[in-house]
């Protein structure tokens, strides 16, 4: 591994999820892990962010930030090529274009749409095929990751039947873990684990921020946003309209765990409670709503290579951005004002 630079200071991620928009997350990494300065101590993830954690920690524990870099780069390449195997509408004439630009009314999206609205997962995929697994299989060797995890990973899914959110921690990382965290109910069956039942983590932690305060030592927790939380403008299609429910909602639970750690924070600052009882943490945040918000509904489900670098290019900017402001308040103070991005 690579020998940690001098003023490096170490931070845990929090990465959401938001399918092939996870790309943004891939370039934010990229750039954060060749710049260098930072270290990564733990990672909480949700969805195509439990992806990237978990590609980042194997990446790390095989070849450091370099590595991690390879891994990551590799790994989104490989579902850009899964993709195209297993599109059964790649053949038609009018799909390369509609699909590398994501268009919402493309013949492609049109008609997955209809299809998602009709029938379940258990009706058009009764076998449970999912090409991610054989990418995540062929990728990350879980075993070696959970004797060895460089940092404190922590995935978050839906439990369907209780509601309650699981966490899964370094020891009990998987492939059905990660896919767990990655159910989107109407494109996979739910995943099974230990008799239980889950769904997609972003309905409870988007992700969850606790993991991160109880289990790492540092106090600063670097948000990579996926999901807009601004988004101007009243949506009018039946697509868009259940594209912004879902972004709402899977903003919600960080919402709440962000007005939580202000509460406390303004006590620990006022005197109220001891500094040394509860922990003050730091906020900082890397996102770019105005990126998010432009793209298509349907975009979320384009896996084309010039897409996903596209997003990885505009992810690397927002890191690089954020650096510049921010590095020297890590450590010291959080970057945003927690009241006014979420009060």
């Amino acid at each position: 591994m690579q020998p940690e630079p001098a003023q490096s200071k170490p931070v845990a991620l929090a990465l959401q999820g938001g399918g092939m928009h996870g790309a943004f997350t891939w370039g934010v990494l990229d750039r954060l892990l060749e710049d260098g300065r930072l270290v990564i101590e733990g990672v909480s993830a949700t969805s195509a962010g439990a992806m990237n954690g978990t590609v980042l920690a194997y990446g790390l524990m095989q070849g450091g930030s370099d590595g991690a870099r390879q891994a990551l780069h590799d790994f989104w390449l490989a579902i850009a090529h899964s993709a195209q195997r297993f599109n059964p509408f790649r053949w038609l004439p009018w799909f390369k274009g509609s699909h590398t630009l994501g268009l919402n009314h493309s013949p492609l999206y049109t008609m997955a749409d209809i299809t998602l609205r009709l029938l379940s997962p258990y009706q058009f995929n009764p076998s449970n095929l999912n090409p991610l697994r054989d990418v995540l299989g062929s990728h990350v060797d879980f075993a070696a990751l959970r004797e060895h995890c460089p940092i404190q990973l922590y995935l978050c899914a839906t439990n369907i039947e209780t509601s309650r959110i699981r966490i899964f921690p370094p020891e009990e990382l998987s492939i059905d873990a990660v896919l767990a965290s990655a159910c989107v109910p109407t494109l996979f069956q739910a995943v099974c684990i230990d008799g239980q039942h889950y769904w997609d983590g972003g309905y409870v932690g988007n992700p969850a921020i606790y993991p991160l305060i109880y289990h790492c030592q540092t106090r600063d927790v670097v948000i990579v946003h996926i999901n807009p939380i601004v988004r101007h403008g009243v949506p009018t299609t039946a697509a868009e309209i259940l594209n912004r429910v879902n972004e709402v909602s899977f903003n919600s639970s960080l919402m709440r765990e962000m007005r939580a750690i202000a509460f406390v924070t303004s006590l620990i600052q006022q005197g109220k409670v001891d500094g040394n009882e509860m922990k003050e943490m730091w906020i900082h945040s890397i996102r770019s709503d105005e990126t998010m918000a432009a793209l298509g509904v349907s975009t979320k489900y384009n896996a084309d290579w010039e897409f996903l670098c596209s997003l990885r290019d505009k992810g690397r900017e927002a890191a690089a951005t954020w650096l510049a402001r921010n590095y020297d308040n890590v450590g010291q103070r959080s970057s945003i004002d927690i009241s006014a991005e979420f009060l």
